[in-house]
């Protein structure tokens, strides 16, 4: 056998239950360098050399998924304090796809990264449709707290058809099998687990984050005008 031109063999590693694939990598670098014989060494492929190769790109991915999307929503409610709330709930997503791998004993992998990006616009669209019906009716002239609880009570069933939906969309990666099966199920089960923790908590916890928000905004606005004039 031959890699690049040279004399090779190969060698297939499998993780530990409760360890990730970035621990066994470090591993087997640390072994070889005292297992392999002076003059050899070494080449990762498939989804190793892929996860070593995105390397901190996956981190500035995820980062820059968040600052555009938090971006977008300054245009679209033009405050610059509403689009925390939305965001802080997308955290409770991603702590429900660590929760899901957790569970089930896997690893976060390049896969399970993915997923996670993708939570950022998925876990978002819950909120946005409770925070949207929220601002109208302030606007139309309820109290803070008001607007919240009809903007919860009346995007209620949207948020949980919307929801339900994607996740029974989501079950045949949950249990796919064959070629490629591993990793369709990590970015499965962490989409799946980040989307049911956002539904199960992000109704309850999007409209005591949007009380927060306004408030804050309102009061900030009021200090402004108060020292203007």
């Amino acid at each position: 056998n031959r890699y690049n031109m040279f004399r090779s063999a190969t060698v297939t590693a499998v993780p530990a239950a409760g360890f990730s694939s970035g621990d066994a990598i470090n591993v087997l670098e640390e072994e070889s360098l005292t297992a392999l014989p002076p003059g050899y060494g070494y080449e990762w492929t498939g989804t190793a050399q892929q996860q070593l190769a995105a390397g901190g790109t996956v981190i500035l991915v995820l980062a820059a998924a968040i600052v555009f999307g938090y971006l977008f929503l300054v245009g679209q409610y033009e405050s610059w304090t509403i689009p925390f709330g939305i965001l802080l709930s997308v955290t409770v997503a991603l702590f429900g796809a660590l929760a899901a791998v957790f569970i089930v004993g896997g690893d976060v992998n390049l896969y399970t990264q993915i997923g996670m990006i993708m939570l950022v616009g998925l876990a978002s669209k819950n909120a946005i449709l409770i925070v949207e019906f929220a601002m109208e009716q302030r606007a139309s002239g309820k109290s803070i707290k008001e607007a919240a609880l009809e903007a919860a009570r009346q995007r209620f069933r949207a948020v949980m058809m919307t929801a339900l939906s994607f996740l029974l969309g989501v079950v045949p990666l949950l249990v796919a099998s064959g070629a490629g099966a591993a990793s369709q199920k990590a970015i499965g089960i962490a989409v799946f687990g980040g989307m049911l923790a956002a539904t199960v908590i992000g109704v309850i916890l999007v409209p005591v984050l949007y009380v927060v928000m306004q408030s804050f905004r309102e009061r900030l606005k009021g200090m402004i005008k108060s020292g203007s004039s």
